[in-house]
């Protein structure tokens, strides 16, 4: 089993700079359902710089496992192949897939039996995954499902560093699809380094979510724990996991700490 976490990659990504494919579109497809017609190729083009940057979309697609703790508190526990979950909140357990949205819940190690209540916690569960992992990995979904992704200009992040913006729209996907977002990629890494949120396109004002800083490998991808006074923690990358870390409230296998 084969795990990774935390070297800084500087002269990594300085390889990555000076070597960046010429035309990385094609080994960066988008998923099904996003608005190529729509979306400016200047701005897929950087997208697709960011994911070369990043590992390239093979070592994203190929990397199952991922562990963190959203800013040190709830935990997760992803398998990509399967999406098989698990979470960990104060003395509540959550084991679900996050497609079928089935799964069973302890708290305090008493089984959650109530139908209604269970379906409550699958349901909050799901949704502190799709929030959580977001501001983990949202860099590899810049062509998801339903996104039109657009060119904003050049522009300075909040450090003074030169960006080119990318928009992010959404149409008719996720749970908040009136969100915009601006994803500033620095313009030597081409990594995400900042972010800006409108909660409501047409009509709320923007609000900055702050730096993306400490990309690092992990596995054979990179992540960025830190967000400003808030960090990720306990990032791992996994090859393989045992069943019991997706099955049993006590798995029989811990995961190492990072």
């Amino acid at each position: 089993m084969r795990s990774s976490a935390g070297l800084l990659v500087l002269p990594l990504l300085l390889a990555l700079t000076a070597c960046a494919p010429q035309s990385p579109t094609a080994s960066n497809p988008p998923a099904a359902g996003f608005n190529l017609a729509g979306s400016d190729a200047q701005a897929i083009a950087i997208a697709d710089a960011t994911m070369e940057a990043m590992g390239g979309r093979e070592a994203w697609d190929m990397t199952r496992h991922l562990t963190w703790r959203f800013f040190g508190g709830r935990r997760h526990v992803w398998d990509k192949f399967t999406n098989n979950h698990r979470f960990e909140n104060g003395d509540l357990t959550v084991l679900m897939n996050l497609d079928s949205e089935q799964g069973r819940a302890w708290r305090a190690g008493t089984e959650i039996t109530d139908a209604a209540e269970l379906q409550e916690v699958l349901q909050k569960t799901k949704s502190a995954w799709i929030n959580d992992s977001y501001w983990l990995v949202m860099p590899y979904k810049l062509k998801d499902s339903g996104v039109t992704l657009t060119y904003v200009g050049e522009q300075p992040n909040s450090a003074g560093a030169p960006c080119d913006v990318l928009q992010l729209t959404f149409a008719n996907v996720g749970r908040t699809p009136d969100n915009k977002y601006h994803v500033f990629v620095d313009q030597q890494t081409h990594l995400v380094s900042e972010w800006t949120i409108w909660f409501d396109a047409a009509k709320d004002e923007p609000r900055s979510l702050g730096p993306w800083t400490d990309w690092q490998r992990f596995g054979d991808i990179l992540l960025a724990p830190g967000h400003g006074e808030r960090s990720h923690t306990e990032i791992g990358v996994f090859d393989e996991l045992p069943a019991s870390v997706y099955t049993a409230p006590i798995p029989t296998f811990a995961l190492p700490t990072p």
